[in-house]
């Protein structure tokens, strides 16, 4: 959910903005995310990212 500062930061900037296509590796090659149908774009939204720590 926006908030309303969030509102009006994208009203002010609405015609500097552009359409950002994100990829993401599937099955060895990279893809972006809105070619997929509805039950792979699920799977996306569900994957849990994460930061791995450096080593010793």
């Amino acid at each position: 959910m926006k908030t309303k500062l969030q509102q009006q930061i994208l009203q002010k900037n609405e015609l500097r903005r552009t359409k950002c296509l994100v990829y993401t590796r599937v099955m060895g090659y990279h893809r972006p995310v809105e070619s997929f149908n509805i039950g792979k774009k699920g799977e996306h939204k569900e994957r849990t990212h994460f930061i791995e720590n450096e080593s010793c």
